[in-house]
């Protein structure tokens, strides 16, 4: 990985009651703290846990760290790091004797401590006086999708926007967020890893509560649809845009 980008990002702990959660922080150009900001929260994949503070900036870390992304679109993007042995999202995983996978989320239950960090940093980044608070987004990949759609479920007054690419989540609880969090989903349709069917499902659940949603898929796309997802041109428009 350059280490380029890498270097526009601080390293900090989220520390509570003894548990922690490593997290990157990269402020705006220029930053003034009399100013207010969006705030962008990250989600990485399963590939990329551990606690390094380092690994969780593969995917999507020097896009955001881009010239192109900071000076269209100012703000606090963080990228938290899961631990090695647990999830972002509360989920059994059941693989059969072909190795194709399944997913039963239970996003309504006791959370991950992961998860119970990450909700308690976002409420902490959100105190900041100079976070938007009608601008805080939250986005991820694969196993940070589908905390994604879990953290949204946590806190659904928090976010105003979602991006989830080849996650997904349980859609019988979607009514609890479908019209507070507007979200844009992505998944690749050959995606042997996480089935797209679950995508579908959420966002037929979004809409079906009333909800705002857009879902693109990728015909010839298998698991790393982020690739497909970050090269969309409308992608950091509709998330910069949404406000509450």
């Amino acid at each position: 990985m350059s280490q380029d980008y890498i270097t526009s990002y601080e390293e900090k702990v989220f520390n509570d009651k003894g548990s922690t959660l490593p997290y990157r922080i990269m402020y705006p150009k220029n930053f003034n703290p009399k100013n207010k900001y969006p705030l962008v929260i990250f989600l990485h994949g399963a590939g990329e846990r551990g606690s390094d503070n380092q690994k969780q900036l593969t995917h999507g870390g020097s896009l955001f760290a881009s010239d192109s992304v900071r000076n269209k679109f100012p703000a606090i993007v963080v990228f938290p790091q899961c631990n090695a042995n647990s999830y972002w999202a509360n989920v059994k995983i059941y693989q059969d004797d072909k190795g194709f996978r399944s997913f039963q989320f239970i996003p309504e239950g006791k959370p991950t401590e992961p998860m119970d960090l990450l909700v308690k940093l976002s409420k902490a980044l959100v105190k900041e006086k100079y976070i938007d608070k009608k601008r805080v987004y939250i986005s991820g990949l694969s196993m940070g999708a589908m905390g994604t759609f879990e953290l949204i479920y946590r806190q659904p007054k928090l976010f105003t926007a979602a991006i989830a690419i080849c996650g997904g989540s349980n859609p019988n609880v979607a009514k609890k967020y479908a019209e507070k969090v507007k979200i844009w989903i992505f998944h690749g349709e050959m995606d042997e890893i996480v089935s797209p069917e679950y995508s579908k499902l959420m966002y037929q659940a979004i809409l079906a509560n009333g909800g705002e949603a857009k879902l693109t898929t990728y015909p010839l796309v298998n698991h790393n649809s982020w690739d497909n997802a970050f090269k969309e041109p409308e992608l950091f428009q509709w998330l910069f845009s949404q406000t509450k």
